[in-house]
């Protein structure tokens, strides 16, 4: 049996896939199923249904892959002490960013970081909030950038910087006539929003006070926020954004953008990790470069904006 083994299994488990844990774990599909399969054999039972779609762990499975879990988690502990020792900026880091973060915010910083730290390897996956909370506290991953405090004695959590919300509106909409938009303007009619469980429309309805809109709109949450984008932008409906996002739009694209009226909802970007996690330098650095990589102005709070 070797970490190698546990960790392929690990990653079996987190995609129900053996090819996609293949891909996260940059082996070949052959390779990672003839290493499984050895230890397998090793154990003397199956790991996994391989019967069933998505793949699945057996009941023997489920009980080796929580201890798996514990003792990869302190293998990773003795490497990091001599990492945070050494103040070693290399080897993997496992970082879990929202959906609606990643990709306004990655592109502002991880390109510089991987080309300033080569030796880092740096693996993002995106998930909920609350997928996020247990894989924190599982060890699943190192660290996580969320845009809410989750207020649990066994994480830590420091912000990063916060970030206005904007409509996004169609010509054809009325609310395009408007310079802001007051949260009286809103209905259900027309507005496209993510799925239930992404903070960022649950703070939007709470903010907006639109509960109603829960039963109304069933038919148009199913979607991503680029989907409903371009739904708007082909003419139908209104969306919202975060600010990140408005810094990536064309001039044609940002003439659809609607601040909010003051006070202006806003989210807080928080940068989450386990107590016990100990690779501070590691962290520091993370820390900076995000900051550094959004406008100063964002840094902190401002009069006109609310906290949702």
């Amino acid at each position: 049996m070797t970490i190698q083994q546990l960790e392929y299994i690990l990653a079996v488990d987190q995609f129900r896939h053996f090819a996609r844990a293949a891909e996260y774990c940059r082996v070949t599909q052959p390779t990672l199923s003839a290493m499984i399969q050895k230890l397998e054999e090793e154990l003397g039972v199956k790991l996994f249904d391989r019967s069933v779609t998505p793949v699945c762990p057996t009941a023997v499975g489920e009980k080796v892959i929580k201890q798996a879990r514990t003792v990869l988690s302190e293998a990773a502990q003795v490497k990091e002490i001599i990492s945070e020792d050494r103040h070693s900026l290399s080897g993997t880091f496992r970082l879990a960013v929202l959906p609606t973060i990643a990709p306004y915010l990655l592109p502002r910083f991880f390109p510089q970081l991987m080309e300033k730290y080569p030796d880092l390897d740096i693996r993002v996956t995106e998930m909920k909030t609350q997928d996020i909370r247990q894989a924190l506290l599982t060890k699943e991953v190192d660290a996580a950038i969320i845009a809410s405090l989750l207020e649990d004695n066994a994480l830590s959590e420091e912000t990063l910087f916060y970030e206005q919300f904007y409509g996004y509106v169609s010509r054809k909409e009325p609310l395009f006539k408007h310079d802001v938009i007051r949260t009286s303007d809103i209905t259900g009619e027309r507005l496209w929003l993510l799925d239930e469980g992404h903070c960022f429309r649950d703070q939007l309805v709470r903010f907006c006070q639109m509960e109603a809109v829960k039963i109304s709109q069933m038919a148009y949450r199913l979607g991503s926020m680029e989907t409903f984008m371009h739904m708007v932008e082909s003419g139908k409906g209104i969306t919202f954004i975060p600010e990140l996002a408005v810094m990536q739009l064309s001039d044609s694209q940002k003439e659809l953008v609607r601040p909010f009226a003051i006070p202006r909802p806003t989210r807080q970007i928080v940068l989450t990790t386990s107590k016990d996690f100990i690779r501070n330098s590691l962290l520091q650095v993370l820390k900076e470069e995000i900051r550094n990589a959004v406008p100063k102005e964002m840094l902190a709070l401002q009069p006109m904006q609310c906290l949702v």
